[in-house]
């Protein structure tokens, strides 16, 4: 029998999506997926200013979590990125050391904290502090403040100079450094809290 009597099937071609619409499917992943990941669940930050060195030093790229407080308090030694009182769009990144009810007493170097479960106080150990500055202030967090601090006190604005801060002005905690590359940490600045 001759092959030349065969009958090939056609295949029929694939036709391409087309420019525009494949445009079109990339602009809708970025709008329904990307966009409500990056206002609503994570937020990319860098640090600026010396504020929380050593802990975090300019130029420091980190992830904040925006989620995690929606179902969970914050945490004192939690490292936080928030909108301080009066700023219209600066973020500031520093660290919680009064929760809502404390009363924070910072005497010179100690900070001292006062509660329903601390009747008497106790002091605060906090071992990322290596510059301090002698202040002197007394505040009572009413049941939505937090008193935050920086981690080099010596050049830190924070609630020792504008005061509290509420749960609404907290954007997110540092939840990843991804640089510079050799300090790339997860919860980076996190401190193991006995309270």
């Amino acid at each position: 029998m001759n092959d030349d009597n065969q009958i090939n099937p056609i295949i029929p071609e694939k036709k391409s999506k087309g420019f525009f619409r494949e445009l079109l499917e990339i602009i809708a992943i970025v709008v329904f997926i990307l966009l409500p990941i990056r206002f609503y669940i994570a937020q990319p930050f860098v640090v600026v200013g010396s504020s929380m060195s050593p802990t975090f030093t300019g130029g420091d790229y980190l992830i904040v979590d925006e989620i995690s407080y929606r179902f969970n308090e914050p945490k004192r030694g939690d490292v936080i990125v928030f909108v301080p009182p009066l700023a219209i769009k600066d973020h500031y990144i520093k660290r919680i050391i009064g929760l809502p009810g404390d009363t924070v007493s910072v005497v010179g170097n100690v900070v001292k904290i006062i509660n329903k479960e601390n009747p008497n106080g106790f002091t605060l150990e906090e071992p990322y502090v290596h510059s301090e500055r002698s202040a002197n202030k007394e505040v009572t967090l009413s049941t939505d403040q937090y008193f935050v601090m920086g981690d080099n006190r010596a050049v830190s604005s924070d609630s020792r100079v504008f005061g509290p801060i509420t749960r609404d002005e907290i954007s997110g905690r540092v939840f990843v450094r991804l640089y510079p590359v050799t300090a790339i940490d997860y919860l980076p600045g996190s401190v193991v809290r006995e309270d």
